[in-house]
């Protein structure tokens, strides 16, 4: 792509950031219907589409803007801080457009040949069966938690290739809508909006074109390559769907910490019988005069920052060594896990500290802080959060590798 190109796509991820920040008071108002609904109102949805949302990680040649995935997920933080299940939303039907660009042509022309604006869920656990037969697949299964999938009119579902009895590949299926059935079975505490309903597969059959193997994948040499030779699908599924679960789950974190803001420079602290000692903390002052509460608000600020920090810097990164036609290595790869599901940590962290601050009515049905509280722990349990797995992959790599110079290491660091 030529640096016009480039520019061009930039513009255009800026506008939608803009438009963006139009919306948010919109998308607050909406939030107890998206609950109540269990599933994002239509209307929000074509407000992102209207805008350009689901184009930033779209390929140019079929409309998109190609945008830096920083973006992307910049888009996607703001979004989850005014309501956290459009976040979500967003973001998990925001990613499979950068997947369906690592498919052969002919995919993607038969996703977006006649509508640039189509939209694809994805539930990639390798939950489904597929045996190989002539010309392609015949594909079996049940997917759960395909957020926002009564939006969507294609799926991406991750399967083993069983042939004979063996697990010869694993693959992720592009399935359209006439091909799978939408089980309504979401009815969850915290990202109540999402519709993260389960999918069914019965013996369907899946051309060969739609399935791409998980190893092309992760070599990052896909038939989609050919006609996509941005950096943005050069960059590791691992490093790009991983983030996409964690940015969501720190702006749930920034939009908690505004209303617990706004809740705190009201608040007064009650003065207990007895207890309304200068030293006993009971005193009637304002929290705003409780020195615990604002150490408390400066470690969830700080928090959030880190978690932000972390994960703009390392996707930004590998970025750039796509963009040079560098490889990204293994311990890279594992450098943006650690630090996403560290971010992801950190952001909780600082949602407990919170929540913890808020006082009893914090508990309240229409209380916005137990809203984001109750979210970003849904979130929180996604497969890709998994903090000590990936610690331990990484320490691993780290203790067997070659010992790098120490100027390297703190580079990488």
């Amino acid at each position: 792509m030529n640096g016009d190109a480039l520019s061009d796509n930039n513009i255009a991820g800026q506008a939608v950031l803009a438009a963006i920040a139009e919306l948010l008071p919109v998308l607050r108002d909406r939030v107890r219907d998206a609950e109540q609904a269990r599933r994002i109102p239509a209307e929000s949805m074509t407000a992102l589409q209207q805008i350009g949302f689901f184009k930033l990680l779209q390929p140019h040649r079929y409309g998109g803007y190609e945008a830096h995935p920083v973006t992307f997920y910049t888009a996607v933080q703001q979004l989850a801080s005014a309501c956290g299940s459009t976040g979500w939303v967003a973001s998990v039907l925001g990613v499979p457009p950068w997947n369906v660009a690592l498919f052969d042509v002919a995919v993607q022309d038969e996703v977006w040949g006649t509508d640039a604006d189509t939209r694809i869920c994805s539930s990639y656990a390798l939950n489904g069966t597929a045996t190989p037969v002539d010309g392609g697949y015949r594909l079996s299964g049940r997917w759960g938690f395909a957020s926002g999938c009564d939006h969507a009119t294609w799926a991406l579902l991750g399967g083993r290739v069983v042939d004979n009895g063996e697990v010869v590949d694993s693959c992720t299926f592009l399935v359209p809508l006439a091909d799978y059935t939408v089980k309504d079975v979401w009815d969850a505490v915290g990202l109540c909006g999402s519709g993260s309903n389960d999918l069914i597969v019965e013996n369907v059959f899946v051309p060969a074109h739609r399935a791409l193997s998980s190893v092309a994948v992760n070599k990052c040499q896909t038939p989609g390559h050919a006609v996509n030779d941005s950096p943005l699908y050069r960059i590791p599924f691992g490093s790009i769907h991983t983030s996409a679960i964690t940015a969501p789950i720190i702006g749930m974190a920034r939009g908690a910490y505004q209303a617990h803001l706004d809740h705190q420079r009201h608040r007064v602290r009650a003065a207990l019988p007895g207890e309304a000692t200068k030293d006993s903390g009971f005193t009637g002052d304002p929290f705003q005069n409780d020195p615990f509460a604002l150490v408390r608000i400066a470690e969830a600020a700080s928090d959030i920052d880190a978690a932000w920090l972390q994960l703009t810097h390392n996707i930004g990164e590998v970025y750039a060594m796509a963009e040079a036609g560098l490889p990204i290595a293994p311990i890279d790869r594992l450098r943006v896990r650690r630090d996403q599901v560290r971010g992801t940590e950190r952001a909780i962290t600082a949602v407990d500290r919170m929540f913890e601050n808020s006082g009893g009515r914090a508990l309240a049905p229409d209380s916005t802080i137990q809203r984001f509280w109750r979210d970003a722990h849904a979130g929180r349990a996604h497969a890709a959060n998994d903090p000590e797995r990936m610690y331990r992959m990484f320490g691993a790599a780290e203790l067997s590798a070659p010992q790098r110079p120490v100027a390297a290491q703190g580079q990488n660091s």
